[in-house]
């Protein structure tokens, strides 16, 4: 069992806004910042899951959790976000960028509505939020993290998912285009691009039916396994913590190696079994003599 990183109370005074923060990695995140002692709120669409998540956290970790339902694509809603956060808690000083929306297809069956819904909740709800709680923490002078969740094909691009690779790399080119811009204010913006870390419902809607045993992620990662949520919400922490007070403008890739073994031309070659390597091996000694 993989355990949390950081010392107790690291969070302590804290108050971290997780958008999709409901269920999936989002709520793995929200759940372990919540246990470093940080003021919680946690959003998205579905208030009844929101509230579900709230009380199990709340539950576990003995501290306050606010759920409140946005949609961040609407920038009137993520407004009042920010407001009941900053009525319930006193201020805000992390923001978590966690919410969004893929399906995966061949790009040419796409209707224009499906390809601006995913830019929509991935780039301009992203976007939303940033601005939105970037303003006002220039107004009030209060220095701020705000940690992205990306992909590693936000800088690969990949085919069948391409709405979410442009989309996820907008927020990339964003996360390092603020990093430099308000640093001045001391507002830090850092990513993390994670690979595989399974979620019942996303990859369910992502891979559906026999489509997740046909494309097992476990054999395209190094290390022969998918990610442990605490795993991500450990770096997630160290991330958003003055303990990384320094770390500004960075994506941080946690995929067990998985984009390096995919770019690598010959990598695919792992397929090839011992007897035919014998064989490949002969050939190309007979090949010098």
């Amino acid at each position: 069992m993989i355990k949390g990183a950081l010392k107790e109370d690291a969070l302590r005074g804290k108050t971290v806004v997780v958008t999709g923060g409901g269920t999936g990695l989002g709520k793995a995140m929200s759940s372990y910042f919540s246990e470093l002692g940080a003021n919680l709120v946690i959003t998205s669409r579905k208030i009844d899951v929101l509230e579900e998540t709230a009380r199990e956290i709340e539950n576990k970790t003995g501290n306050q959790v606010l759920a409140v339902a946005c949609d961040i694509r609407e920038i009137g809603q993520v407004e009042q976000l920010l407001e009941r956060s900053i009525s319930k808690f006193g201020q805000v000083d992390i923001l978590v960028n966690n919410a969004a929306g893929n399906f995966i297809s061949p790009t040419e069956r796409l209707s224009a509505n499906a390809f601006s819904t995913v830019i929509d909740i991935v780039l301009k709800g992203t976007a939303n939020c940033t601005l939105t709680f970037g303003k006002y923490w220039i107004a009030q002078k209060i220095p701020a993290s705000v940690l992205n969740i990306v992909t590693t094909y936000a800088f690969t691009g990949s085919g069948y998912v391409v709405p979410s690779a442009v989309a996820k790399g907008g927020v990339l080119t964003m996360t390092r285009s603020l990093a430099a811009e308000w640093g001045k204010y001391n507002i830090r913006h850092n990513a993390i691009a994670p690979g595989p870390f399974p979620t019942k419902g996303a990859w369910d809607r992502l891979l559906p039916g026999e489509l997740a045993e046909k494309f097992d992620f476990k054999n395209r990662v190094p290390l022969k396994r998918v990610g442990d949520h605490q795993e991500l919400a450990n770096l997630a922490a160290f991330l958003v913590s003055d303990f990384a007070g320094y770390i500004n403008g960075e994506v941080i890739t946690i995929d067990g190696g998985e984009w390096l073994q995919g770019a690598g031309q010959m990598n695919g070659m792992e397929a090839v079994p011992d007897e035919m390597w014998d064989m490949i091996e002969s050939t190309i000694r007979k090949n010098n003599k």
